[in-house]
């Protein structure tokens, strides 16, 4: 008997890392959570085994906790601050490309907007529905907390070349949950979010520039505002080997296709908007705001 039991003590011990019950876990930005994290992490557990935990937290938490090694996988929707020390070991690996959606209430009659407006909304100058064509009543513009979340920055640098530009608006959210269940229940309500989450959202998703979010707008950049969603992990974390396999995974054959049929373009699928971004991506988006 005493045999016996040192056997399966020494048989567990000898099993490979990947055979025990290991546990990943996950942290960042919420508009990833909810677009294909959950159904990405059930494929992955699927072929290998391998559980990972989910939370929330936004884009900063997602690089912070794991340079600081509280979480072994990030999620974000913005890239690291070089300028900043707690996101300098943060290890970036682009998966999928998420459109910025301007957003409203599924009673709201408006059905597009330009970036022009779109600008003029966040530095103040559209307080009326009446200015985009809508019923003569107030807007409420819902902004996110602090100027690095990865709505704010991203949408800083689209719209006003500026990471540190002011957003004119009272009604302010610690996360993109909370500001996307406020704009389904609030008739007044106009916010920007991910696409990526927002169709799981019971709201209107307004055109831009007359052009619907769609894949294939996506994809081929004729969408204008879009940005990468990456995961983030650190060579240093005892998980990290790990880690790695979970993102080659998400970017492998059956991680790409959990991420289209969740309805967001997977980061090698939209080739074209690397080209976009590296040639003419600011004359873009200048000549855009230059309209009328």
């Amino acid at each position: 008997m005493h045999y016996r039991f040192i056997f399966k003590l020494l048989f567990l011990v000898l099993l490979p890392i990947s055979a025990q019950a290991l546990e990943l876990s996950w942290v960042g930005c919420g508009i990833t959570r909810n677009a294909f994290m959950a159904d990405l992490a059930a494929a992955y557990k699927q072929q290998t085994g391998v559980d990972i935990t989910i939370a929330g937290g936004g884009a900063t938490k997602g690089i912070r906790e794991i340079t600081s090694g509280q979480a072994d996988i990030g999620g974000a929707c913005r890239f690291r601050l070089d300028s900043t020390r707690e996101e300098a070991g943060a290890k970036m690996v682009p998966v999928a490309w998420d459109a910025l959606v301007v957003v409203v209430n599924k009673s709201n009659p408006i059905d597009s907007i330009s970036l022009r407006q779109l600008r003029s909304l966040y530095q103040g100058k559209i307080t009326n529905w009446k200015q985009l064509g809508g019923a003569d009543r107030p807007l409420e513009l819902l902004i996110r907390k602090g100027k690095i979340s990865g709505v704010g920055y991203t949408l800083r640098l689209h719209l006003f070349e500026d990471p540190d530009a002011d957003f004119n608006s009272k009604y302010v959210f610690p996360s993109s949950g909370p500001l996307e269940k406020e704009v389904e229940k609030n008739p007044n309500a106009i916010a920007v979010t991910g696409i990526a989450s927002a169709h799981k959202r019971d709201f209107k998703i307004l055109k831009l520039e007359g052009l619907d979010p769609s894949f294939e707008n996506i994809r081929t950049g004729n969408y204008l505002l879009y940005r990468p969603l990456y995961l983030v992990f650190n060579k240093n974390s005892p998980n990290s080997k790990e880690s790695d396999r979970f993102i080659q995974f998400a970017l492998g054959p059956k991680g790409r296709d959990v991420i289209r049929k969740n309805q967001v373009v997977p980061y090698y699928d939209g080739m074209l908007l690397l080209q976009k971004r590296m040639d003419h991506w600011e004359q873009f988006i200048r000549d855009a705001l230059a309209k009328h």
